[in-house]
Protein backbone atom coordinates (compact mmCIF):
# COMPACT_ATOMS: atom_id res chain seq x y z
CA UNK A 1 0.00 0.00 0.00
CA UNK A 2 1.23 3.80 -0.73
CA UNK A 3 2.26 5.85 2.60
CA UNK A 4 -0.20 7.82 3.74
CA UNK A 5 0.30 10.89 5.28
CA UNK A 6 1.53 11.65 8.68
CA UNK A 7 0.97 14.44 11.41
CA UNK A 8 4.08 16.40 12.47
CA UNK A 9 4.56 15.86 15.88
CA UNK A 10 7.74 15.19 17.97
CA UNK A 11 8.58 11.99 18.69
CA UNK A 12 9.34 12.43 23.03
CA UNK A 13 11.33 9.93 25.17
CA UNK A 14 15.12 8.36 24.12
CA UNK A 15 16.50 7.43 20.88
CA UNK A 16 15.15 3.87 21.00
CA UNK A 17 11.05 5.21 21.12
CA UNK A 18 12.19 7.25 17.78
CA UNK A 19 13.29 4.28 16.33
CA UNK A 20 10.56 1.97 16.79
CA UNK A 21 8.05 4.84 16.23
CA UNK A 22 9.99 5.74 13.07
CA UNK A 23 10.41 1.98 12.09
CA UNK A 24 6.96 1.88 12.09
CA UNK A 25 6.40 4.51 9.20
CA UNK A 26 9.21 3.25 7.11
CA UNK A 27 7.97 -0.31 7.17
CA UNK A 28 4.78 0.94 5.28
CA UNK A 29 7.03 2.98 2.38
CA UNK A 30 6.08 1.69 -1.14
CA UNK A 31 8.74 1.07 -3.30
CA UNK A 32 8.48 4.05 -6.23
CA UNK A 33 6.22 5.85 -3.55
CA UNK A 34 8.62 9.33 -3.77
CA UNK A 35 6.83 10.53 -0.18
CA UNK A 36 8.61 12.88 1.47
CA UNK A 37 11.54 11.12 3.71
CA UNK A 38 13.11 13.46 5.51
CA UNK A 39 13.01 17.15 5.99
CA UNK A 40 15.36 20.15 7.32
CA UNK A 41 13.67 23.38 8.63
CA UNK A 42 14.95 26.17 9.53
CA UNK A 43 18.24 24.14 10.33
CA UNK A 44 21.15 26.51 11.87
CA UNK A 45 24.81 25.28 13.27
CA UNK A 46 27.46 27.49 14.81
CA UNK A 47 30.78 27.09 15.97
CA UNK A 48 32.55 29.31 18.22
CA UNK A 49 30.46 31.68 17.23
CA UNK A 50 30.64 31.33 13.43
CA UNK A 51 27.46 30.53 11.62
CA UNK A 52 28.20 27.64 9.69
CA UNK A 53 24.86 26.54 8.42
CA UNK A 54 21.88 29.49 8.16
CA UNK A 55 18.43 28.72 8.87
CA UNK A 56 18.71 26.42 6.21
CA UNK A 57 15.62 24.19 4.24
CA UNK A 58 16.36 21.06 2.78
CA UNK A 59 14.26 17.53 2.06
CA UNK A 60 14.78 14.12 0.66
CA UNK A 61 12.04 12.12 -1.19
CA UNK A 62 11.86 8.42 -1.31
CA UNK A 63 13.53 7.14 -4.59
CA UNK A 64 15.40 9.90 -5.46
CA UNK A 65 19.16 11.29 -6.06
CA UNK A 66 19.51 14.63 -4.39
CA UNK A 67 22.32 15.95 -5.13
CA UNK A 68 24.04 18.75 -2.80
CA UNK A 69 26.09 21.30 -4.33
CA UNK A 70 28.38 24.34 -3.08
CA UNK A 71 31.26 25.57 -3.24
CA UNK A 72 33.53 24.42 0.15
CA UNK A 73 32.48 25.92 2.94
CA UNK A 74 29.04 26.16 1.80
CA UNK A 75 27.60 24.32 4.44
CA UNK A 76 27.33 21.07 2.73
CA UNK A 77 29.44 18.85 5.05
CA UNK A 78 28.13 20.52 8.32
CA UNK A 79 24.56 19.93 7.18
CA UNK A 80 25.02 16.00 6.50
CA UNK A 81 27.14 15.71 9.76
CA UNK A 82 24.67 16.80 11.56
CA UNK A 83 21.96 14.21 9.76
CA UNK A 84 24.41 11.83 10.51
CA UNK A 85 25.65 12.41 14.00
CA UNK A 86 28.04 14.15 14.21
CA UNK A 87 26.92 17.31 15.56
CA UNK A 88 23.53 18.61 17.05
CA UNK A 89 22.36 21.46 15.13
CA UNK A 90 22.05 24.89 16.91
CA UNK A 91 17.97 25.49 16.29
CA UNK A 92 15.74 23.97 13.48
CA UNK A 93 14.35 20.73 13.19
CA UNK A 94 14.85 17.62 11.55
CA UNK A 95 11.75 15.78 10.53
CA UNK A 96 12.10 11.92 9.45
CA UNK A 97 8.98 10.18 7.55
CA UNK A 98 6.70 12.76 9.42
CA UNK A 99 7.90 12.64 12.73
CA UNK A 100 10.37 14.72 14.43
CA UNK A 101 13.63 13.66 15.52
CA UNK A 102 16.65 14.68 17.84
CA UNK A 103 19.44 12.45 16.42
CA UNK A 104 21.67 12.19 19.69
CA UNK A 105 24.58 10.62 18.00
CA UNK A 106 25.68 8.53 14.61
CA UNK A 107 24.39 5.21 16.23
CA UNK A 108 21.23 6.73 16.65
CA UNK A 109 21.04 8.31 12.96
CA UNK A 110 21.86 4.98 11.86
CA UNK A 111 19.36 2.87 13.66
CA UNK A 112 16.96 5.75 12.35
CA UNK A 113 18.02 4.19 9.05
CA UNK A 114 20.52 7.36 7.59
CA UNK A 115 24.05 5.90 6.79
CA UNK A 116 26.94 8.43 5.42
CA UNK A 117 30.01 7.24 3.11
CA UNK A 118 32.42 10.69 4.55
CA UNK A 119 34.80 11.71 1.95
CA UNK A 120 37.40 11.84 4.99
CA UNK A 121 37.58 8.19 6.04
CA UNK A 122 36.95 6.37 9.19
CA UNK A 123 38.87 3.48 9.28
CA UNK A 124 40.33 1.70 11.72
CA UNK A 125 43.97 1.00 10.19
CA UNK A 126 45.06 -2.00 12.83
CA UNK A 127 42.06 -4.04 12.17
CA UNK A 128 41.01 -6.28 9.42
CA UNK A 129 38.32 -5.27 6.42
CA UNK A 130 35.61 -7.69 8.08
CA UNK A 131 36.40 -5.88 11.15
CA UNK A 132 35.82 -2.31 10.30
CA UNK A 133 32.80 -3.43 8.25
CA UNK A 134 31.37 -4.60 11.95
CA UNK A 135 32.95 -2.63 14.30
CA UNK A 136 30.37 -2.19 17.40
CA UNK A 137 27.71 -4.40 14.94
CA UNK A 138 29.22 -7.74 15.68
CA UNK A 139 27.02 -11.10 15.09
CA UNK A 140 27.19 -12.91 18.61
CA UNK A 141 27.42 -16.58 19.60
CA UNK A 142 26.71 -16.06 23.05
CA UNK A 143 28.92 -13.91 24.93
CA UNK A 144 31.14 -14.63 22.00
CA UNK A 145 31.75 -12.92 18.31
CA UNK A 146 30.29 -15.01 15.61
CA UNK A 147 33.78 -14.88 13.36
CA UNK A 148 32.52 -17.41 10.77
CA UNK A 149 29.15 -15.76 10.78
CA UNK A 150 30.70 -12.37 10.48
CA UNK A 151 32.95 -13.24 7.59
CA UNK A 152 30.73 -15.07 5.14
CA UNK A 153 28.59 -12.21 5.64
CA UNK A 154 31.29 -9.62 4.80
CA UNK A 155 32.19 -11.63 2.21
CA UNK A 156 28.78 -11.67 0.70
CA UNK A 157 28.13 -8.25 0.96
CA UNK A 158 31.49 -6.94 -0.55
CA UNK A 159 30.58 -9.53 -3.16
CA UNK A 160 27.15 -8.09 -3.79
CA UNK A 161 28.81 -4.76 -3.79
CA UNK A 162 31.56 -5.37 -6.60
CA UNK A 163 34.65 -4.61 -4.64
CA UNK A 164 37.22 -7.76 -4.76
CA UNK A 165 39.00 -6.97 -1.41
CA UNK A 166 40.01 -9.81 1.26
CA UNK A 167 38.12 -9.47 4.31
CA UNK A 168 41.06 -10.59 6.32
CA UNK A 169 43.52 -7.59 4.77
CA UNK A 170 44.48 -5.06 6.99
CA UNK A 171 42.79 -1.94 6.42
CA UNK A 172 45.92 0.60 6.93
CA UNK A 173 47.77 -1.72 4.22
CA UNK A 174 44.70 -1.18 1.76
CA UNK A 175 45.13 1.53 -0.98
CA UNK A 176 43.22 4.92 -0.65
CA UNK A 177 40.68 3.69 -3.38
CA UNK A 178 40.26 0.17 -1.44
CA UNK A 179 39.40 2.03 1.91
CA UNK A 180 37.00 4.19 0.08
CA UNK A 181 35.86 0.64 -1.14
CA UNK A 182 35.06 -0.24 2.82
CA UNK A 183 33.82 3.00 3.80
CA UNK A 184 31.17 1.99 1.27
CA UNK A 185 30.91 -0.88 2.04
CA UNK A 186 30.02 -0.14 5.90
CA UNK A 187 27.17 2.45 4.74
CA UNK A 188 25.54 -1.04 2.79
CA UNK A 189 25.85 -3.45 6.03
CA UNK A 190 22.25 -2.63 7.01
CA UNK A 191 19.69 -1.22 4.52
CA UNK A 192 19.52 2.78 5.01
CA UNK A 193 16.36 4.73 4.42
CA UNK A 194 18.76 7.78 3.61
CA UNK A 195 21.74 7.14 2.24
CA UNK A 196 24.89 9.91 2.63
CA UNK A 197 27.47 9.88 -0.28
CA UNK A 198 29.82 12.72 -0.22
CA UNK A 199 32.70 12.58 -3.16
CA UNK A 200 32.32 8.71 -3.41
CA UNK A 201 33.94 8.38 -6.60
CA UNK A 202 36.75 10.44 -5.24
CA UNK A 203 39.52 7.59 -5.31
CA UNK A 204 37.70 5.01 -7.56
CA UNK A 205 38.68 3.49 -10.82
CA UNK A 206 35.88 4.45 -13.32
CA UNK A 207 35.11 0.60 -13.84
CA UNK A 208 34.52 0.99 -9.74
CA UNK A 209 32.34 4.12 -10.05
CA UNK A 210 30.07 2.96 -13.22
CA UNK A 211 29.71 -0.21 -10.58
CA UNK A 212 28.87 2.90 -7.81
CA UNK A 213 26.22 4.30 -10.11
CA UNK A 214 24.37 1.00 -10.60
CA UNK A 215 24.01 0.69 -7.05
CA UNK A 216 22.47 3.85 -6.88
CA UNK A 217 20.51 3.48 -9.35
CA UNK A 218 19.30 -0.04 -7.57
CA UNK A 219 18.56 1.62 -4.26
CA UNK A 220 16.56 3.92 -5.84
CA UNK A 221 14.66 1.08 -6.89
CA UNK A 222 14.33 0.47 -3.73
CA UNK A 223 12.90 3.31 -2.42
CA UNK A 224 16.06 4.77 -0.51
CA UNK A 225 16.50 8.40 -0.32
CA UNK A 226 19.58 9.15 -1.67
CA UNK A 227 21.83 12.67 -0.70
CA UNK A 228 24.75 13.03 -2.96
CA UNK A 229 27.36 15.84 -2.22
CA UNK A 230 29.95 15.33 -5.62
CA UNK A 231 31.97 18.45 -7.34
CA UNK A 232 31.87 16.17 -10.59
CA UNK A 233 29.42 17.93 -12.68
CA UNK A 234 28.84 14.69 -14.95
CA UNK A 235 27.92 12.65 -12.13
CA UNK A 236 24.94 15.15 -11.39
CA UNK A 237 24.05 14.79 -14.90
CA UNK A 238 23.80 10.73 -14.67
CA UNK A 239 22.22 10.54 -11.40
CA UNK A 240 20.67 13.30 -9.71
CA UNK A 241 16.45 14.12 -9.54
CA UNK A 242 17.02 17.13 -8.02
CA UNK A 243 19.67 19.76 -6.83
CA UNK A 244 20.12 21.65 -3.63
CA UNK A 245 22.62 24.69 -3.92
CA UNK A 246 24.43 25.72 -0.56
CA UNK A 247 26.48 28.95 -0.26
CA UNK A 248 27.86 30.90 2.55
CA UNK A 249 25.92 28.52 4.52
CA UNK A 250 22.34 29.60 3.17
CA UNK A 251 20.09 27.84 1.29
CA UNK A 252 19.82 29.53 -2.70
CA UNK A 253 17.75 27.18 -4.62
CA UNK A 254 16.61 23.55 -5.18
CA UNK A 255 15.61 22.74 -8.65
CA UNK A 256 15.22 19.72 -10.88
CA UNK A 257 17.91 18.56 -12.56
CA UNK A 258 16.09 19.16 -15.59
CA UNK A 259 15.40 22.83 -15.55
CA UNK A 260 19.31 23.14 -13.72
CA UNK A 261 21.92 23.22 -16.75
CA UNK A 262 25.61 23.18 -15.52
CA UNK A 263 25.87 26.71 -16.29
CA UNK A 264 23.05 27.79 -14.42
CA UNK A 265 24.40 25.71 -11.03
CA UNK A 266 27.90 27.03 -11.34
CA UNK A 267 26.37 30.59 -11.40
CA UNK A 268 24.27 29.59 -8.46
CA UNK A 269 27.17 28.18 -6.48
CA UNK A 270 29.77 30.54 -6.94
CA UNK A 271 27.28 33.47 -6.93
CA UNK A 272 29.00 35.03 -10.27
CA UNK A 273 28.86 34.24 -13.92
CA UNK A 274 31.76 31.86 -14.57
CA UNK A 275 33.08 32.27 -18.82
CA UNK A 276 35.15 29.37 -18.68
CA UNK A 277 36.39 26.71 -15.56
CA UNK A 278 39.60 25.48 -17.35
CA UNK A 279 42.26 28.67 -18.52
CA UNK A 280 43.94 29.40 -21.66
CA UNK A 281 47.52 28.64 -20.66
CA UNK A 282 49.79 29.69 -23.58
CA UNK A 283 52.98 27.48 -23.19
CA UNK A 284 56.31 28.02 -24.48
CA UNK A 285 58.43 25.16 -23.55
CA UNK A 286 62.65 26.45 -22.56
CA UNK A 287 64.75 24.43 -21.15
CA UNK A 288 64.17 20.98 -19.40
CA UNK A 289 63.82 21.41 -15.40
CA UNK A 290 62.59 17.99 -14.98
CA UNK A 291 64.54 14.47 -16.81
CA UNK A 292 63.70 11.81 -15.33
CA UNK A 293 65.31 8.24 -17.15
CA UNK A 294 64.78 4.63 -17.26
CA UNK A 295 63.40 5.53 -13.49
CA UNK A 296 61.54 2.17 -11.89
CA UNK A 297 60.59 2.51 -7.91
CA UNK A 298 61.97 0.14 -5.15
CA UNK A 299 58.08 -1.35 -4.49
CA UNK A 300 57.55 -2.39 -8.29
CA UNK A 301 54.63 0.16 -8.77
CA UNK A 302 56.22 1.28 -11.89
CA UNK A 303 59.28 0.29 -13.76
CA UNK A 304 61.41 2.14 -16.87
CA UNK A 305 59.63 5.51 -16.58
CA UNK A 306 61.11 8.30 -19.21
CA UNK A 307 59.82 11.73 -19.12
CA UNK A 308 61.09 15.51 -19.23
CA UNK A 309 59.13 18.81 -18.42
CA UNK A 310 60.23 22.17 -19.35
CA UNK A 311 59.94 25.49 -18.63
CA UNK A 312 56.62 27.23 -19.23
CA UNK A 313 54.79 23.97 -19.63
CA UNK A 314 52.18 21.76 -17.86
CA UNK A 315 52.88 18.19 -18.70
CA UNK A 316 50.35 15.99 -17.70
CA UNK A 317 50.39 12.22 -16.66
CA UNK A 318 46.94 10.53 -16.64
CA UNK A 319 46.28 7.16 -15.51
CA UNK A 320 44.01 4.96 -13.30
CA UNK A 321 44.34 4.04 -9.55
CA UNK A 322 46.86 2.06 -9.80
CA UNK A 323 48.59 2.65 -12.66
CA UNK A 324 52.29 3.95 -10.80
CA UNK A 325 51.28 7.92 -11.41
CA UNK A 326 50.77 8.81 -7.47
CA UNK A 327 54.51 6.28 -7.42
CA UNK A 328 56.29 8.16 -9.53
CA UNK A 329 55.64 11.71 -8.81
CA UNK A 330 56.35 10.48 -4.60
CA UNK A 331 59.41 9.02 -6.00
CA UNK A 332 60.64 12.25 -7.72
CA UNK A 333 60.43 14.09 -4.26
CA UNK A 334 62.00 11.16 -2.45
CA UNK A 335 59.03 10.02 -0.36
CA UNK A 336 59.10 6.36 -2.85
CA UNK A 337 62.78 4.63 -2.70
CA UNK A 338 64.15 4.14 -6.32
CA UNK A 339 65.50 0.99 -7.13
CA UNK A 340 67.31 1.83 -10.87
CA UNK A 341 67.13 5.16 -13.25
CA UNK A 342 67.41 8.75 -12.29
CA UNK A 343 66.04 11.71 -11.56
CA UNK A 344 67.80 15.64 -12.38
CA UNK A 345 66.78 18.69 -11.58
CA UNK A 346 68.17 21.58 -13.87
CA UNK A 347 70.54 19.32 -14.81
CA UNK A 348 71.16 17.97 -11.31
CA UNK A 349 71.12 14.56 -9.89
CA UNK A 350 68.86 14.28 -7.31
CA UNK A 351 67.60 10.32 -7.51
CA UNK A 352 66.96 8.91 -3.88
CA UNK A 353 67.88 12.35 -1.98
CA UNK A 354 65.83 13.35 1.06
CA UNK A 355 62.77 15.35 0.41
CA UNK A 356 64.61 18.23 2.02
CA UNK A 357 67.14 17.90 -0.24
CA UNK A 358 65.33 17.67 -3.32
CA UNK A 359 63.05 20.77 -2.39
CA UNK A 360 66.33 22.75 -2.17
CA UNK A 361 67.21 21.68 -5.68
CA UNK A 362 64.13 23.22 -6.60
CA UNK A 363 61.15 20.42 -6.74
CA UNK A 364 57.92 20.29 -4.47
CA UNK A 365 55.40 17.72 -4.46
CA UNK A 366 51.69 18.14 -3.58
CA UNK A 367 50.46 14.94 -2.36
CA UNK A 368 47.21 13.88 -3.19
CA UNK A 369 46.03 13.09 0.38
CA UNK A 370 45.81 16.25 2.00
CA UNK A 371 44.59 15.06 4.79
CA UNK A 372 47.40 12.36 5.94
CA UNK A 373 50.53 13.60 4.16
CA UNK A 374 50.33 17.32 3.67
CA UNK A 375 48.45 19.39 6.42
CA UNK A 376 49.25 19.61 9.76
CA UNK A 377 45.22 19.81 10.95
CA UNK A 378 45.75 20.80 14.52
CA UNK A 379 48.41 23.40 13.66
CA UNK A 380 46.83 27.17 12.11
CA UNK A 381 47.38 28.04 9.17
CA UNK A 382 50.16 30.63 9.35
CA UNK A 383 52.65 27.45 10.47
CA UNK A 384 51.33 24.86 7.49
CA UNK A 385 52.29 27.99 5.35
CA UNK A 386 55.33 29.15 6.71
CA UNK A 387 56.82 25.86 7.58
CA UNK A 388 58.92 25.17 4.45
CA UNK A 389 60.43 28.37 4.22
CA UNK A 390 61.39 28.68 7.45
CA UNK A 391 65.18 28.59 6.99
CA UNK A 392 65.01 30.83 4.43
CA UNK A 393 66.98 34.27 5.03
CA UNK A 394 63.92 36.30 4.62
CA UNK A 395 62.54 34.40 7.98
CA UNK A 396 65.45 33.28 10.18
CA UNK A 397 68.87 34.41 10.87
CA UNK A 398 71.73 32.07 12.53
CA UNK A 399 68.68 29.58 12.84
CA UNK A 400 66.23 32.40 14.83
CA UNK A 401 62.86 32.31 13.31
CA UNK A 402 62.24 36.28 12.36
CA UNK A 403 58.22 36.19 13.69
CA UNK A 404 57.66 39.49 12.88
CA UNK A 405 58.68 38.88 9.11
CA UNK A 406 56.41 35.47 9.39
CA UNK A 407 53.02 37.24 9.58
CA UNK A 408 52.77 39.50 6.23
CA UNK A 409 55.07 36.60 4.51
CA UNK A 410 52.07 34.05 5.45
CA UNK A 411 49.36 36.97 4.63
CA UNK A 412 50.59 37.24 1.04
CA UNK A 413 49.78 33.86 0.46
CA UNK A 414 46.24 33.75 2.02
CA UNK A 415 45.66 37.03 -0.03
CA UNK A 416 46.87 35.93 -3.36
CA UNK A 417 45.13 32.54 -3.01
CA UNK A 418 41.66 33.85 -1.20
CA UNK A 419 41.98 30.90 1.57
CA UNK A 420 38.72 31.56 3.70
CA UNK A 421 38.46 32.15 6.57
CA UNK A 422 41.67 34.74 6.25
CA UNK A 423 42.73 33.85 10.11
CA UNK A 424 45.84 32.55 9.91
CA UNK A 425 45.49 31.32 13.28
CA UNK A 426 42.98 29.02 12.50
CA UNK A 427 43.53 24.92 12.50
CA UNK A 428 44.00 23.63 9.32
CA UNK A 429 42.73 20.86 9.91
CA UNK A 430 38.98 23.37 10.32
CA UNK A 431 39.03 24.66 6.74
CA UNK A 432 36.78 23.33 4.01
CA UNK A 433 38.83 20.96 1.69
CA UNK A 434 39.16 23.52 -1.22
CA UNK A 435 40.62 26.05 1.70
CA UNK A 436 42.70 22.73 2.68
CA UNK A 437 44.20 22.57 -0.72
CA UNK A 438 45.00 26.09 -1.05
CA UNK A 439 46.60 26.03 2.25
CA UNK A 440 49.05 23.38 0.94
CA UNK A 441 49.50 24.46 -2.42
CA UNK A 442 50.57 28.00 -0.79
CA UNK A 443 53.17 26.61 1.83
CA UNK A 444 55.06 26.09 -1.71
CA UNK A 445 54.23 28.73 -3.94
CA UNK A 446 55.68 31.66 -1.39
CA UNK A 447 58.74 29.09 -1.02
CA UNK A 448 59.45 29.22 -4.54
CA UNK A 449 60.17 26.27 -7.10
CA UNK A 450 61.61 25.37 -10.46
CA UNK A 451 59.21 22.36 -10.74
CA UNK A 452 55.55 21.58 -9.68
CA UNK A 453 54.14 18.47 -9.47
CA UNK A 454 50.14 18.07 -8.69
CA UNK A 455 48.87 15.19 -7.40
CA UNK A 456 45.34 14.86 -8.26
CA UNK A 457 44.65 18.40 -7.09
CA UNK A 458 41.32 19.22 -7.11
CA UNK A 459 40.32 15.85 -5.72
CA UNK A 460 36.99 17.01 -3.28
CA UNK A 461 37.41 20.34 -4.20
CA UNK A 462 34.64 22.76 -5.75
CA UNK A 463 34.25 24.80 -8.96
CA UNK A 464 35.67 28.40 -7.12
CA UNK A 465 38.65 26.30 -5.54
CA UNK A 466 39.12 24.31 -8.36
CA UNK A 467 39.50 27.69 -10.94
CA UNK A 468 41.66 29.55 -8.34
CA UNK A 469 43.82 26.64 -8.52
CA UNK A 470 44.14 26.47 -12.14
CA UNK A 471 45.02 29.86 -12.37
CA UNK A 472 47.99 29.52 -9.87
CA UNK A 473 49.28 26.84 -12.24
CA UNK A 474 48.64 29.07 -15.50
CA UNK A 475 50.77 31.74 -13.18
CA UNK A 476 53.32 29.05 -12.64
CA UNK A 477 54.05 28.18 -16.08
CA UNK A 478 54.02 32.28 -17.48
CA UNK A 479 56.95 32.78 -14.37
CA UNK A 480 58.81 29.59 -16.28
CA UNK A 481 58.27 26.86 -13.65
CA UNK A 482 57.61 23.69 -15.06
CA UNK A 483 54.26 21.78 -13.94
CA UNK A 484 53.52 18.07 -13.80
CA UNK A 485 49.94 17.76 -13.64
CA UNK A 486 48.82 14.10 -11.93
CA UNK A 487 45.23 13.66 -12.46
CA UNK A 488 42.30 10.95 -13.22
CA UNK A 489 40.23 13.92 -14.22
CA UNK A 490 40.15 13.67 -18.27
CA UNK A 491 38.69 17.05 -18.51
CA UNK A 492 41.64 18.57 -16.22
CA UNK A 493 44.36 16.67 -18.09
CA UNK A 494 43.49 18.09 -21.49
CA UNK A 495 42.58 21.06 -21.06
CA UNK A 496 45.80 22.16 -18.48
CA UNK A 497 48.34 20.44 -20.46
CA UNK A 498 50.26 20.58 -23.67
CA UNK A 499 51.81 17.03 -23.30
CA UNK A 500 50.25 13.77 -21.53
CA UNK A 501 52.33 10.74 -20.52
CA UNK A 502 49.74 7.57 -20.36
CA UNK A 503 50.63 5.00 -17.15
CA UNK A 504 48.85 1.66 -17.49
CA UNK A 505 49.78 -1.19 -14.75
CA UNK A 506 53.12 0.66 -14.39
CA UNK A 507 54.29 1.95 -17.58
CA UNK A 508 54.35 4.88 -19.49
CA UNK A 509 52.53 3.41 -22.55
CA UNK A 510 52.01 6.62 -24.51
CA UNK A 511 53.15 10.06 -25.17
CA UNK A 512 51.39 12.48 -26.70
CA UNK A 513 50.21 16.28 -27.61
CA UNK A 514 47.18 17.18 -25.61
CA UNK A 515 45.60 19.02 -28.79
CA UNK A 516 45.46 15.76 -30.44
CA UNK A 517 44.00 13.76 -27.95
CA UNK A 518 39.80 13.27 -26.68
CA UNK A 519 38.60 11.85 -23.37
CA UNK A 520 37.46 8.90 -25.34
CA UNK A 521 41.02 8.45 -26.79
CA UNK A 522 42.56 9.15 -23.60
CA UNK A 523 40.29 6.69 -21.84
CA UNK A 524 41.13 3.90 -24.15
CA UNK A 525 45.23 4.45 -23.11
CA UNK A 526 44.32 4.79 -19.69
CA UNK A 527 42.75 1.44 -19.51
CA UNK A 528 46.12 0.00 -21.89
CA UNK A 529 44.27 -0.30 -25.13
Amino acid sequence: MHRGCFGIAQIKGDPVQQVEKVSDRVAERSVGGHAEVLRVESLSKSFSGNLALKSVNFDVRAGEVHALLGENGAGKSTLIQILAGVHKPTSGRIMFDGQQVDIQSVQHSRALGISAVFQEFSIAKSLTVEDNLYLGAEPKKGFWIDRRRQRAEARALLQNLGFALDVKAIAGELSRAEQQMVEIAKAFRTPPSILILDEPTASLTDAESQRLFELVRELKQRNVGIIYITHRMHEIEKLADRVTVLRDGAHIATLDKADAPNERLITLMIGREQSTLFPTIDSRPGKTLLEIRDLSAADFSFGGANLIARAGEVVGIAGLVGSGKSQLGRACFGALPVRSGTVQVDGKHVTNKTSRQILNQGLCYIPSDRAAEGLFAQHPIRQNISISSLLMPRLSSKGLLKRGRERPFVKDVIDQLEVRPTNMEAAAGRLSGGNQQKVMIGRYIARGAQVYIFDEPTVGVDVGARHAIYQQIKGLCAKGCAVVLISSDLPEVLNLSSRIYVMHRGDIIGEGVAADLDEERLLSLMFGH
